[in-house]
């Protein structure tokens, strides 16, 4: 839908209702008061006849199924519009005498006000449901785009967790390379001490066979 296309149409639809107004009470006059009210309601079908004008632009502007809804309401909208401007002939006519002019007013000129009264009527309760349907519309994009706006911010939230969990999966290799070497240290010093242990038993053994030896001796002497 068009937003120039309805504001276009709530002013034909306020227009329209006036000018209904104005040739009901035009009806009822007579000289100068009714030339004058005439006058008034010329001035309203010219307006009327350049929003016509201009909604059928804006309708053709748009896209064929947009244009197409478009028209149909155009016509509807022109079909009120003749019936206005038919209506003023009825009432500006100066050859009829009064009591022609009475029965018109009083059987079709009452019908045909009665009938364009429920047509814009409808048109009014139209103009009020598309005017709904349009806030409607808007709040629908306002919801989108603060949806979009915060999915924006939770993949950046969700961008700024993948970096934090790199950055400590990485902190965390690094601390398994230094254990990794930690590991190899104190196995290459637990194979030492187990050499050096070795190595130092058999130092004792032998001291402890030199020391027999040496004790041997003495006593050998001695006792010779």
């Amino acid at each position: 839908m068009s937003l120039v296309f309805e504001g276009y149409e709530r002013q034909y639809c306020e227009i329209s209702a006036n000018l209904s107004k104005k040739i009901t009470a035009a009806s009822v006059l007579n000289g100068e008061q009714k030339k004058q009210k005439v006058s008034e309601v010329a001035g309203g079908l010219e307006d009327a006849d350049a929003l016509i004008h201009k909604m059928d632009l804006e309708a053709r502007s748009l896209s064929a199924s947009v244009k197409a809804m478009l028209l149909v309401k155009l016509r509807e909208y022109k079909t009120d519009l003749n019936n206005l401007k038919s209506e003023v002939k009825r009432i500006t006519l100066g050859n009829a005498n009064q009591g022609a002019r009475d029965d018109l007013l009083e059987s079709g000129m009452a019908d045909t006000l009665t009938a364009s009264a429920d047509q814009r009527a409808r048109l009014l309760m139209t103009t009020e449901r598309l005017g709904k349907s349009s806030d409607r519309i808007r709040e629908g994009r306002k919801t989108m785009l603060e949806t979009e706006e915060l999915g924006v911010s939770i993949l950046h939230d969700l961008h700024q967790q993948r970096q934090s969990l790199l950055q400590a999966h990485n902190t965390l290799h690094g601390v398994d390379d230094n254990i990794g070497r930690s590991k190899k240290i104190l196995t290459n010093i637990s194979r030492r001490m187990s050499r050096n242990k070795y190595i130092i038993g058999t130092i004792i053994m032998l001291l402890v066979i030199a020391i027999f030896v040496i004790l041997y001796f003495k006593l050998t002497r001695r006792s010779s």
